[in-house]
């Protein structure tokens, strides 16, 4: 199953969601303000993708500047920085998508990746 945590007021979420609705694509949705991906999630991802873990932060986001992350981020722990993610969904890059069955990862939306990923 893909799941997508989105901000559906966000026109870079929107896109996506077009896009897998025009090709019948199935997933499960999630308000990243009102629900996150689990720490044990997110651990899968970073394990499976071997990305950073600065990839799963909206770094042009105003809470991570807010919280001025950009700084501090680097002297964190993994769980600290997965922590933060976890309890403010709005730090997520958006649109998340992942089916960690099927070996697929999305960040943010750009559609030719998109399109390479699920169609």
């Amino acid at each position: 199953m893909l799941y997508i945590y989105e901000y559906p007021a966000c026109s870079t979420c929107k896109k996506a969601k077009k896009l897998l609705k025009e090709n019948n694509i199935q997933a499960e949705y999630f308000n990243v303000k009102e629900e996150t991906p689990s720490i044990e999630n997110f651990k899968k991802i970073l394990t499976m993708f071997n990305i950073p873990i600065k990839k799963l932060f909206n770094t042009s986001g105003l809470v991570y500047k807010e919280l001025k992350l950009k700084d501090k981020l680097a002297d964190m722990t993994e769980d600290e920085a997965l922590k933060l993610l976890v309890d403010n969904g709005m730090l997520i890059k958006r649109p998340l998508a992942f089916d960690l069955e099927n070996d697929i990862l999305l960040l943010g939306y750009k559609e030719e990746q998109w399109e390479q990923a699920l169609l």
